[in-house]
C-alpha cells in the first residue's frame, strides 16, 4: 500500500527513528521546499503512560535554547490524535557513528567539536536548563561537518529552593558521580562532567569509565580513577581531569574551561542572535486545547507494492544528486540510517528477511513491507528491536531501510553486519551488476 501523506504544510516521507512514544519521519514544507524532521507521538499513548509533562517540558525547552550548536525545533503541530514536533533535519548523522568508524579522532578535530559542545551547553545554562544526558550518540553533525545537540527528554528546567536536582538519570558512563548519590546536584556542574567524558571518547576512541558490572563502574566514576592514553598533549590531559574531578565544587566551570589555553586554540564562537524572541504559544495551544489546532492529515492510498520513495527524498538521502552515495558505504558512514538495495522482487526480500531473522532466534512481525524483529539483548538486560521497512526507488530495484528500535547500539552495530552476511544472496551491488554482499551505509565496526 503506497501512501503520500501531507500534515499541514508538510509532505511526510520515510521513517528515520522509532523509539518507546515517537516515529521519526523525513518530511519536506510544501511552501518552502526545506527538509524537515517531524517527531511524531500519538497523544493516547503520551496520556497512558503519564508523559504529558515531559513532553511538554521537552518541547519547551527546544524552543528556549535557540543556537547554532542545538538542533532547532520550529513549530509544533496537533492532531486529532496526534502531536507532531518539526525539527531542523540535521543531514550529517551521529558524532557516535564517526568515533565508532574512525576510532579516535586527531586532538584538533577533537577540540572543535568539543569547543561547539561547550558553546552550546552554555547557551542551555544561560537559559537555566540542563541536558542531563550529554553522549556521542546525542551528539549530531550537519552537512558541513558541525557539532548539534539533540534529545532533551532529560532537560531539566530552573527549579526552586535550593535550585538543586534530585532525579538520578542520564547514561552511566557519562554520568556525574554527584548524580549517583541522593543529597542533590548542580545541574551545570554535571553537564561539564558529561562533556569531559565525551572530550576523553573523541581522543582515545573509548572510555574512561567502563566496566560490565555496576557496582565497579560507579566505583571508578566517584574515585575518578581514570588515566589518559600517551597520545593526548599535556595541555589536554591536564583540562580533563580538571573536568573530571569527582567534587563538582572543584570542578573547573564553563567559562574558566573556555578561557583556557588549550581550548582557546582556533577557537572561533559562532554568532547568533542572542535576543532572538521565542514563543511558547503554540506548545501551550497543542497541550491545552488539542482539538481547536487540528491540522488535517490527508492520505493518497494506492493499491499494491511497498513504499515509493519520491524524487526529494532521494535527493536528500543521496547527498544532492551524487547518487553513488547510495551504493558505497565508504561516503557516507556517519549517517544514522542502515539500508541495502536489491533487485528481487519485495515479497522475495521480506521473505528473505523473516526467514534470515528466525534463524537467529528473533521474533517476527510483518506488515505492509514493514518488518519488526525483536529480542533479547546480549547482556540480558533488555530488548533489542530492528525496524526493516522497503521502498521501491525505480524500476525493479528496491531499497530496504535498517534502524535500530531498541537495544544497545554497538550491538546493533554487530547484528547489522551478520544479518546482512546472511542476505548476501538479495542484496546488490551495482558494480558488480549482480547481488552481492557489499552493503549500504554499513555502521558495523
Amino acid at each position: 500500500m503506497n501512501k503520500s501523506r501531507k500534515v499541514g504544510k508538510y509532505e511526510v516521507g520515510r521513517v528515520v527513528g522509532e523509539g518507546t512514544f515517537a516515529k521519526v519521519k523525513f518530511a519536506r514544507n510544501c511552501e518552502t521546499g526545506e527538509g524537515v524532521t517531524m517527531k511524531i507521538l500519538a497523544k493516547s499513548s503520551i496520556l497512558k503512560h503519564r508523559m504529558v509533562d515531559q513532553i511538554k517540558r521537552e518541547i519547551s525547552i527546544m524552543k528556549i535554547v535557540r543556537h547554532p550548536n542545538i538542533v532547532r525545533l520550529h513549530e509544533v503541530l496537533a492532531g486529532r490524535a496526534k502531536i507532531f514536533i518539526i525539527l531542523e533535519f540535521v543531514t550529517g548523522g551521529e558524532l557516535f557513528d564517526k568515533i565508532v568508524h574512525q576510532g579516535k579522532l586527531p586532538e584538533n578535530e577533537s577540540r572543535k567539536y568539543f569547543q561547539q559542545l561547550v558553546d552550546a551547553v552554555a547557551h542551555c545554562h544561560s537559559k537555566g536548563v540542563y541536558h542531563r544526558d550529554l553522549k556521542p550518540e546525542n551528539l549530531l553533525l550537519d552537512a558541513y561537518g558541525n557539532l548539534k545537540v539533540s534529545d532533551f527528554g532529560l532537560s531539566a528546567l530552573p527549579l526552586q529552593g535550593d535550585g538543586l536536582l534530585r532525579t538520578t538519570c542520564g547514561t552511566p558512563n557519562y554520568v556525574a558521580p554527584e548524580v549517583l548519590g541522593d543529597q542533590g546536584y548542580d545541574g551545570a556542574a554535571a553537564d561539564i562532567w558529561s562533556c569531559g567524558v565525551i572530550l576523553y571518547v573523541l581522543m582515545a576512541g573509548y572510555l574512561p569509565f567502563d566496566e560490565t558490572n555496576l557496582y565497579t563502574l560507579y566505583s571508578k566514576i566517584t574515585a575518578a580513577e581514570f588515566s589518559c592514553p600517551y597520545w593526548f598533549s599535556p595541555e589536554a590531559n591536564k583540562l580533563i581531569h580538571k573536568i573530571l574531578d569527582p567534587n563538582p565544587k572543584t570542578r573547573i566551570r564553563i567559562d574558566v574551561i573556555r578561557n583556557d589555553p588549550w581550548f582557546k586554540k582556533k577557537y572561533a564562537p559562532v554568532k547568533y542572535r542572542e535576543d532572538e524572541e521565542v514563543s511558547l504559544d503554540d506548545v501551550r495551544a497543542v497541550f491545552e486545547d488539542i482539538e481547536d489546532q487540528y491540522i488535517p492529515e490527508r492520505s493518497e492510498i494506492k493499491d499494491g507494492g511497498p513504499l515509493l520513495m519520491n524524487a526529494f527524498e532521494m535527493i536528500t538521502l543521496s547527498q544532492g544528486l551524487n547518487l553513488s552515495a547510495l551504493f558505497d558505504r565508504r561516503q557516507d558512514y556517519v549517517n544514522r540510517q542502515t539500508r541495502f538495495v536489491s533487485r528481487k522482487p519485495a515479497q522475495v526480500i521480506i521473505s528473505n528477511v523473516e526467514a534470515v531473522a528466525e534463524s537467529m532466534s528473533l521474533k517476527v512481525h510483518t506488515r505492509n513491507y514493514k518488518t519488526r524483529l525483536e529480542g533479547i539483548s546480549a547482556n540480558r538486560m533488555g530488548q533489542f528491536a530492528v525496524v526493516l521497512e522497503v521502498y521501491e526507488v525505480g524500476p525493479s530495484l528496491f531499497m530496504v531501510d535498517v534502524r535500530k528500535a531498541a537495544g544497545d547500539t554497538l550491538e546493533y552495530h554487530k547484528f547489522y553486519k551478520n544479518f546482512c552476511a546472511k542476505l548476501k544472496d538479495i542484496i546488490w551491488n551495482p558494480k558488480e551488476g549482480k547481488d552481492s554482499s557489499n552493503l549500504l551505509r554499513t555502521r558495523a565496526c
